[in-house]
């Protein structure tokens, strides 16, 4: 089996452990993409031959391999294709056989697939051979111990606990801190790191393409942090650093109108309707009611190239504010104005109250216009993508004015907050006792409409003849 030789380092210690019955239980933290579910499909052939019954050595005879990962679909799917795949490349296409949809069967043997979130029934098997929990640190604590843990009580079974870090707060850290004490006592090495420059020894493309992603995110990004330097992150705090606050501070003139041959976006956060209402008790609530937000920036994709792409920049020229105001009084001049810029793509926030909105603003200006809809998992990924734009200094706002809309902006980036949360995801907003987000927002709108944004390319025939 060709396996890189920090791979041949876990694959030893978790044979000896297999073979001597000593049960050991490893944390096993590889940057992404450097080959841990190879590692375990390797594993997964290597063990379903060599256990086979009847077979002279210290293996165990027969019985089960456990696999579980935070989802069926797609996580548990891909990891069972992926031994299917090493399987045939070995030589066993047509000797092993898929049962129940989750199980692959190799004569006395099998390696069992199971999902590990928090609704998924996985009581009643046993892991006889092995244990494998695939990112550990999506997979919660009490379903690990409750359920997939005491698989392997009977059997005393070796346990690999597979993943990235993320926060001091997941089921893989606490693995990581057990083994590493237990490592004290007995010397037995039992934690296993391996980040993006340990994998880059062997691999000048990896090497190439995660130096690629730390120019592109910036070092200090929670996801390059986490997935490839293997840092754990604090468990929240200040969105932006002072710093970073600093490096969106833009040098350019803010705008009343187009320049001709510019291409614009814009981000749209809408006021919620509740507190546009004129009730007395909120009014005594809150020192003003929420506001509706428009960003326009100027889209500039010819300043920086990345290995792949251009990287664009965004340049802030103006913003529009409106508090108070009924979102059905604010249709006719949200058109015009975004008419005026001719903005090519406009992300509005789409979640709740504001689907008529955005439903409206397709009609009156087309597929320009992207809805988004605020969940868990998509104002995460605008919140890295956010911080993308800021590490790479590609997200400018005007040159200081005084103006209100100014003052708003930075005060809000200023205040705004982060919460890291589990399956690698995080918040971002401004505390309600400090005031609004709605600025904070609309940015974060046009960083999103600047993703969806793809040139338009001419296109023609020479004429003949």
């Amino acid at each position: 089996m060709k396996l890189r030789p920090y791979q041949q380092e876990v694959a030893r210690a978790v044979l000896d452990s297999i073979q001597g019955g000593k049960g050991l239980t490893f944390a096993v933290e590889i940057a992404r993409q450097g080959g841990k579910n190879e590692l375990s499909a390797h594993l997964e052939v290597l063990l379903l031959t060599v256990c086979q019954p009847g077979l002279p050595h210290n293996f165990p005879s027969g019985g089960s391999i456990v696999k579980c990962s935070p989802t069926f679909k797609p996580q548990t799917i891909i990891s069972m294709q992926r031994l299917k795949d090493r399987l045939d490349d070995f030589g066993f296409n047509g000797l092993y056989f898929a049962e129940m949809g989750y199980i692959i069967r190799l004569a006395g043997t099998r390696a069992v697939f199971l999902s590990a979130d928090a609704s998924a029934s996985v009581v009643g098997h046993t892991a006889d051979i092995l244990l494998e929990i695939d990112e550990s640190q999506d997979v919660s604590k009490e379903k690990y111990s409750k359920e997939f843990r005491p698989m392997g009580s009977s059997t005393n079974v070796t346990t690999i606990h597979y993943g990235t870090t993320w926060d001091d707060t997941t089921l893989l850290e606490d693995i990581k801190q057990t083994c590493i004490a237990q490592e004290k006592k007995d010397g037995t090495r039992r934690y296993f790191r391996y980040d993006w420059q340990e994998v880059a020894r062997e691999s000048a493309d990896y090497r190439s393409y995660v130096e690629s992603e730390r120019d592109r995110l910036g070092e200090d990004h929670p996801l390059f942090r986490t997935q490839y330097a293997l840092l754990p992150i604090a468990g929240g705090g200040g969105f932006l650093s002072r710093q970073q606050v600093i490096l969106i501070q833009g040098t350019h003139h803010r705008q009343e109108s187009p320049s001709k041959g510019s291409v614009y976006v814009a981000g749209i956060d809408l006021a919620g309707e509740k507190e546009q209402e004129k009730d007395f008790m909120l009014t005594a609530v809150k020192p003003r009611v929420d506001s509706t937000v428009i960003t326009i920036a100027e889209l500039d994709t010819t300043q920086r190239s990345h290995a792949r792409a251009v990287e664009p920049t965004l340049r802030v020229v103006e913003q529009y504010q409106w508090t108070g105001t009924p979102h059905s009084q604010l249709h006719a001049q949200m058109v015009d104005l975004l008419k005026k810029w001719n903005c090519r793509v406009i992300a509005v926030d789409a979640t709740g109250i504001g689907q008529p909105i955005a439903s409206f603003l397709q009609e009156e200006l087309g597929s320009r216009v992207q809805p988004f809809v605020f969940t868990q998992k998509s104002k995460s990924d605008m919140a890295f993508e956010v911080l993308a734009y800021v590490n790479g200094s590609r997200l400018k706002m005007y040159q200081q004015d005084g103006s209100p809309e100014y003052k708003e902006t930075m005060f809000e980036l200023d205040r705004a907050r982060s919460q890291f949360r589990p399956n690698q995801t995080m918040n971002f907003y401004v505390d309600p006792s400090e005031g609004h987000d709605d600025f904070l927002m609309s940015l974060a709108l046009t960083v999103e409409a600047a993703r969806s944004y793809r040139p338009r390319y001419a296109r023609g025939r020479l004429a003949t003849g």
